[in-house]
């Protein structure tokens, strides 16, 4: 079950999406996945053609890579997050807590299949909102104690790009035929020079820091997270057969239990996070000199896209589970 949702969330984590046609499914009532595209039909004169149909799962398909790396197998690509993390807590206003910016280093491989897969390592630091430095340790006002903070570094972080959707996983729950794949459609959107595209990823699962172990991690025995992206792209570039990348510029929220890391356990509330995103090898534009020379300090190799696949490919949580201890309850 595991497998299956980190190849899912894989598929649309990081700079990830999903296609309309995916539906709703899950194990229980309270299990599931939801995810959607655009509710708009693709429109405007740069959607088919002469390049790409952007109404095909193929055309998506190569969007989509050119978006996430570099058709050119010999080139690596960046793609960058800056903003902020806030509390929300019921019946309190929304807080800002700490800043959250770092980028990720990948590449495209093109399998015998005709898939890509985008091999890559991603590292995003959390920042002190006055000052914009690194954060070691933070101070959190809602249960006084100052807590060790756990950056985001994840390597690898791979996963397949194709012109079908992934598969919605089934947690566990056996099924008797598999369903035909559905093609790989994103709702674009044509204003003027501009492409728009906006994504959301909602999830429901079950949290692999069981409550009982990790008393003061836990959010509780599920995890609802949800992510939700908008990409701007140049429309004569996107048809363009010699941009072999795209560059883009967007945002990303997500909705997210507490971070285990501030000791919250099953407080009532939840984080947010808003940030600004694109893709660029010029870092230094985007990103604050303290979050690079941190990042060259400690997390050097992250500037450049693993050699090779490797695994396994784990998310932030699994990470924790893996690499942290609980901290014992008062």
């Amino acid at each position: 079950m595991d497998k299956q949702r980190r190849e899912f969330i894989h598929s649309f984590a990081g700079l990830g999406a999903m296609s309309a046609a995916a539906a709703a499914m899950g194990a229980t009532g309270s299990t599931h996945a939801q995810t959607a595209a655009s509710l708009a039909p693709a429109r405007g004169d740069a959607i088919k053609g002469p390049y790409l149909d952007l109404t095909t799962g193929k055309g998506n398909q190569l969007a989509w890579a050119r978006l996430n790396g570099d058709l050119d197998e010999t080139q690596q690509k960046h793609g960058w997050f800056k903003g902020y993390v806030m509390a929300v807590r019921p019946g309190k206003k929304v807080e800002d807590l700490f800043g959250f910016e770092g980028f990720d280093s990948s590449r495209l491989e093109k399998r015998a299949d005709g898939s890509y897969a985008k091999i890559l390592r991603e590292v995003v630091l959390y920042t002190d909102l006055k000052t914009g430095e690194v954060l070691e340790d933070w101070h959190n006002p809602y249960n006084d104690e100052t807590v060790r903070v756990v950056h985001v570094a994840n390597d690898p972080y791979n996963y397949m790009i194709e012109e079908y959707a992934p598969q919605v996983p089934d947690y566990g729950t056996p099924k008797k035929e598999s369903p035909p794949r559905q093609p790989f459609l994103l709702g674009w959107q044509q204003y003027g020079n501009r492409l728009d595209m906006e994504i959301h990823v909602h999830l429901l699962y079950p949290n692999l820091l069981k409550p009982e172990k990790w008393v003061r991690e836990s959010a509780g025995p599920m995890v609802r997270v949800s992510e939700m992206y908008s990409f701007h792209v140049d429309a004569a570039q996107m048809q363009d057969k010699s941009y072999t990348t795209l560059p883009f510029s967007g945002y990303w929220n997500r909705i997210t239990p507490w971070l285990p890391w501030m000791l919250m356990g099953q407080t009532p509330g939840y984080c947010q996070y808003a940030c600004f995103h694109g893709s660029g090898d010029e870092l230094e534009a985007a990103l604050s000199r303290q979050v690079l020379d941190y990042v060259e300090k400690h997390y050097a190799k992250y500037f450049k896209a693993p050699d090779k696949w490797e695994e396994p490919s784990l998310s932030s949580l699994e990470r924790y589970a893996i690499e942290q201890q609980p901290v014992p309850v008062k």
